[in-house]
């Protein structure tokens, strides 16, 4: 293999490990400010692309722009209505298996809705993000650098937000503790449906950029959900910049291990990722004990 086909397996694998980094990132979110983990993420993820691609662009023939900002501004009220209705009321109960429970059932019930609305046939947006960029030997498809470029500026602005603002400030005060925020004088309820919020927009994002990939159907994002829990699992749950670190490093040894196995076996790398730093280091490379 030349050092192109290498520099084509490296791009791929940034690309989609920045997919994972944001999962990654949309469950450290939701597990520093509910202590609890988002087990119907996927099905946010879906929804998203469902809303995007079925509603705001076949059915009501909005323009992309138009389409993006509808899409992710329904994210954000379905996340703060998640949060009033699941997170907030069973975040404080005595069994985190309520909270676990309540997110597996929400994902069923979200999955079928969809069903319901959309229907079972997988669709696309036809010429959404397609084609490619080539430089010198080297072809890169346009959704990949797309995915990257917006990666990016999301984890840039998020870094403004939690640094640069009272509502970011708030947010990282409950994820450290939600009691002295309280006496404080923080609404910890209404910050944690602002952060459940923000993570349904992030999931609205990842489930238009994975389009031309995935296209849009009831599975598009199983295997997305796991890979980013496993990005999370790999940085450390609780640190953004280690589910950004996990979420690459998964991505780039994802891709690059074709080189050594068969290419219908690479998603076996992530869970093999996955349990070893289960049984190794289940902190993650940059998380801490809780």
């Amino acid at each position: 293999m030349n050092a192109t086909n290498i520099m084509q397996l490296l791009v791929n694998g940034l690309a989609l490990g920045f997919i994972y980094a944001l999962v990654g990132i949309e469950y450290t979110l939701v597990w520093n400010s509910t202590g609890l983990l988002n087990f119907s993420h996927d099905k946010f993820i879906q929804l998203g692309a469902y809303i995007f691609a079925g509603s705001c662009i076949l059915e009501w023939s909005f323009s992309p722009v138009v389409a993006v900002i509808t899409t992710l501004l329904i994210m954000f009220i379905f996340g703060v209505l998640v949060a009033y209705g699941i997170f907030n009321p069973l975040r404080n109960m005595e069994s985190r298996l309520f909270a676990i429970v309540g997110t597996v059932i929400l994902g069923r019930i979200v999955q079928e809705v969809c069903r319901m609305i959309w229907g079972p046939e997988t669709f696309t947006y036809t010429g959404f993000l397609r084609g490619t960029f080539q430089f010198g030997d080297l072809v890169i498809a346009k959704c990949y650098v797309y995915i990257i470029v917006i990666a990016v500026a999301i984890v840039v602005l998020l870094e403004l937000l939690f640094k640069t603002t009272k509502v970011g400030r708030a947010i990282r005060c409950v994820a450290q503790n939600k009691m002295a925020s309280e006496l404080m004088g923080i609404n910890v309820k209404a910050n944690i449906a602002a952060t459940i919020g923000l993570s349904g927009v992030i999931c609205g994002i990842i489930g238009i950029l994975v389009i031309p990939q995935f296209n849009v159907s009831l599975t598009m994002a199983s295997m997305i959900g796991l890979k980013g829990f496993t990005a999370g699992v790999i940085g450390g749950f609780g640190n953004i910049p280690g589910a950004i670190i996990g979420g690459l490093l998964l991505g780039v040894v994802e891709n690059a291990s074709v080189l050594a196995i068969p290419t219908i076996y690479k998603d076996c790398v992530s869970f093999v990722f996955l349990i070893l730093f289960l049984l190794v280091k289940p902190n993650g490379l940059m998380g801490s004990k809780r």
